[in-house]
């Protein structure tokens, strides 16, 4: 039966190929063209027709038969459609296949899409015969899909349910096969045949063979990159006001010529002009010249020749004071680009005390307190020795701890020893006897945590007497020691 199916579907094929030679024909039928696009078609399937899932049916083979169809256009879109099938079903009632013959009379529904693919939609009512007695109403369902070959022709698919009016003869027939149209086609109805339109699907003029042209440029709409605004063939269709040959819809400038987006670009730098920051000098940055490469232009560079970073000139310790001005340039600060630790307004560089706030007039650092001053004063005759001997008596020590407190409370100060004597005995002796004293009160300021890089010693003997030696108030105030503190 299969080898039937398909030798009768061969023989349509060559039928369209028949239709197709004979030119009288053809022409006869083409004097007329058909602006509405009714449908006049053969077509031919073959068919495979399921009667078991249906029914619930799990023993019923798939069996297969054939349809030849005729379709006559009612509209544009919907057409009447007459299948006659022949075939064979597999039914539960009987162990063998049986021959069927069905005509149906179906609405058939077309969707346009504008394409090679014209999906379909269809319902009708029909009445199959078996072994060429037995008959039943069925109601056909279904979904087709055809694919245009050529002008007249399509490969054609086609799903459809049948619910039947005899039990168990509900049934799903698919069909796969071949429709020719007898007549010429105008799909889009505008009286040019589908063959000759080079717009088939949308409805367009002689002069454009068969394509609209909306904005009348004499450019047919599917050749228009602007379909809906008058243009040249030069640029496809679209305007170009100012003739650079770049469309108005994407030209940056589309009264100016130019030749970057349709921009002039004055300096060739490759930024147009009116986002060129230097439209007549050429330049890399913005469309600036930037000799030194550190993005600042040169305009706006105060070093253009040295990169840098703050206003164009460089910035070692990034302080944000350029080198140049800079009088600190390898450490940051906020004073003329050097650091103020104690913000006491000068330079650690020019600070005697960077840590320690003072006036400028003493190199920044604090003045030293009149107590202080007094302490000191009360030191030079409170530090006393052994007679002739540089051995500190211990009642010297509590006046040594108060200028150690006093060294720790000025860090940043230093403090020089002077040993002195009155003129009695040897002045050799004398020279030798301050110095050891000095050197006495300097060891045990050390001994107390002092750094010996803060303390100097010195003895000057009896050569700088402040009193009398020829009396006894005079000769003990000559025997003494001086604390004098200073700053470098």
């Amino acid at each position: 039966m299969r080898k039937i199916l398909l030798l009768a579907l061969f023989a349509l094929l060559f039928t369209n190929t028949s239709f197709s030679q004979d030119t009288t024909a053809v022409r006869a039928l083409q004097t007329t063209p058909t602006p509405s696009a009714k449908i006049r078609a053969l077509g031919a399937r073959v068919l495979f027709i399921d009667h078991g899932h249906p029914n619930g049916i799990d023993t019923l083979g798939l069996t297969n038969g054939l349809e030849l169809s005729y379709l006559h256009g009612i509209t544009k879109s919907l057409a009447l459609e007459v299948p006659i099938k022949i075939g064979v079903i597999s039914v539960p009632d009987d162990i063998n296949n049986r021959n069927i013959i069905s005509a149906d009379a179906l609405l058939r529904y077309e969707i346009k899409t504008g394409t090679k693919l014209l999906p379909n939609v269809f319902a009708g009512v029909g009445y199959s015969i078996e072994k060429f007695k037995d008959g039943n109403i069925q109601i056909p369902l279904g979904l087709g899909l055809n694919y245009m070959l050529g002008q007249n022709s399509y490969i054609s698919f086609k799903g459809e349910y049948r619910l039947s009016m005899a039990e168990n003869r509900n049934n799903i027939q698919l069909g796969v096969g071949y429709i020719y149209n007898l007549y010429r086609v105008d799909a889009d109805g505008d009286g040019i045949a589908d063959e000759d339109d080079e717009c088939p699907y949308v409805p367009g003029t002689p002069k454009m063979h068969g394509c609209p042209d909306t904005d009348m440029d004499g450019i047919p709409d599917n050749r228009d990159k602007c379909p809906n605004e008058a243009g040249d063939a030069a640029t496809m269709g679209c305007p170009d006001r100012d003739g650079d040959g770049v469309v108005d819809n994407i030209d940056q400038c589309p009264d100016t010529p130019g030749t970057i987006e349709g921009c002039p670009d004055s300096d060739g730098d490759g930024f147009i002009d009116i986002s060129d920051d230097c439209p007549d000098i050429a330049g890399a940055l913005d469309g600036c010249p930037d000799k030194d490469g550190d993005g600042v232009a040169d305009g706006d560079d105060k070093c253009p020749d040295v990169a840098g970073t703050v206003d164009g000139c460089p910035d070692t310790d990034g302080d944000g004071v350029i080198d140049n001005m800079d009088k600190c340039p390898s450490e940051a600060g906020k004073l003329n680009g050097c650091p103020d630790t104690d913000n006491d307004g000068i330079a650690n560089n020019e600070d005697s005390c960077p840590n320690q706030p003072g006036p400028s007039s003493n190199k920044g650092c604090p003045e030293i307190k009149e107590e202080v001053k007094e302490v000191l004063k009360f030191a030079m005759s409170a530090v006393q020795f052994e007679t002739g001997k540089a051995d500190l008596k211990p009642e010297s020590f509590a006046v040594l701890d108060q200028i150690v407190g006093i060294l720790n409370d000025y860090p940043d100060y230093k403090i020089s020893i002077a040993g002195h004597t009155d003129d009695r005995g040897e002045a050799s002796s004398n020279q030798i006897l301050s110095e050891n004293r000095a050197k006495a009160c300097y060891t045990y300021l050390v001994s107390k945590g002092i750094s010996p890089s803060r303390i100097s010693h010195s003895g000057y003997g009896e050569s700088l007497p402040i009193a009398d030696n020829n009396t006894v108030e005079g000769r003990r105030l000559n025997r003494r020691v001086e604390f004098n503190l200073y700053i470098e």
